[in-house]
């Protein structure tokens, strides 16, 4: 498909990637996103239909957006989720397409959504013990979790690993979790934890000079930088392996950021820290394209330059990252 025009936000950057949360909803209860929120739902009346959500998709790939990742809370809580996949690839098959999922459910739904149009999927694997994952998610989750991994790669899906290294937690596993990912021919991204006031208030994350510490200890490793647009610094081992890490707490995590992100209820958020957003829900219900895009351009257009994590300890972002999905 031709692209009609790009979204070019304030400072120069095209933002051509969508995140789109179909659920906050979860089924874990991870320590560094919200360990104490209740289990509840949004009532179904306040959430887009996947047809309403796929108006809006028609408009932004028009516009430019050439890259969707499905999102959550947990993505896999909502039913018939293949469904939605598939009207998108079927609409446009050249749009990248992937999914961010903690791989609970992902067993018996990995052949659905390959078959649906999806061809990479995201995993949160914060450990590979048992009870340290248990402590982490607040439910014994790692068997579900491995298993799903299997089948994704399996039936041929491409698998990324992410892990957030806490201490005293799961900092003792980093070289395990790199182990693991290098056998199956996964790449994993080291994430830095964003601090935000739905976490455990007691976790301490790792930063990258301290997980780099650790993983030079057994090896030897290049720096390769930033891969385009992506939110990773990519790190090589000696035999060619190479992994990522999520630094957001430093200036050049913004630089390329090229990415908008579509809440459950129709909220469009044009940074992860901040709370501010534009709501396309009632456009979509009454069909009104023009309205949507022009929402859509507006949140390119006020896109804050940078997040606020590096400035000093006590930024904490408000952002719910279950409602946008990271």
């Amino acid at each position: 498909m031709q692209r009609k025009s790009k979204l070019i936000d304030s400072y120069d950057r095209v933002v051509d990637y969508m995140r789109i949360s179909v659920t906050e909803r979860c089924n874990f209860r991870c320590q560094y996103c919200m360990p104490e929120k209740p289990f509840s739902w949004v009532p179904k009346e306040n959430l887009l239909s996947f047809e309403d959500l796929f108006k809006f998709v028609k408009v932004a790939i028009d516009e430019g957006i050439t890259k969707i990742r499905i999102t959550g809370g947990e993505p896999l809580l909502r039913e018939d989720l293949d469904e939605f996949i598939k009207m998108i690839y079927d609409y446009d098959d050249t749009i990248d397409l992937a999914m961010t999922t903690n791989a609970f459910l992902l067993k018996g739904a990995a052949q659905r959504l390959y078959d649906a149009g999806l061809r990479r999927i995201n995993v949160s694997v914060d450990s590979l013990q048992s009870p340290i994952a248990h402590l982490i998610a607040k439910k014994n989750v790692l068997k579900n979790v491995l298993e799903g991994v299997e089948e994704a790669l399996k039936i041929g899906l491409k698998v990324k690993i992410n892990m957030v290294p806490m201490k005293g937690i799961n900092d003792n596993e980093i070289l395990d979790i790199l182990n693991y990912s290098k056998k199956k021919n996964m790449t994993v991204r080291f994430i830095e934890y964003m601090e935000n006031i739905h976490a455990n208030t007691k976790i301490k994350g790792m930063n990258s000079e301290e997980l780099l510490h650790v993983i030079s200890s057994r090896h030897i490793v290049s720096d390769l930088g930033f891969d385009g647009h992506s939110p990773s610094h990519y790190y090589e081992l000696s035999d060619g392996y190479k992994f990522g890490i999520i630094e957001p707490h430093k200036d050049d995590f913004c630089t390329k950021c090229n990415r908008i992100r579509l809440t459950a209820e129709g909220n469009l958020i044009p940074c992860l820290y901040f709370d501010e957003a534009l709501s396309i829900r009632e456009a979509v219900r009454e069909g009104d394209i023009d309205t949507a895009s022009a929402i859509l351009k507006e949140v390119v257009r006020t896109k804050p330059e940078k997040n606020r994590w590096g400035e000093d300890d006590e930024n904490i972002s408000t952002r719910a990252f279950y409602e946008t999905g990271g």
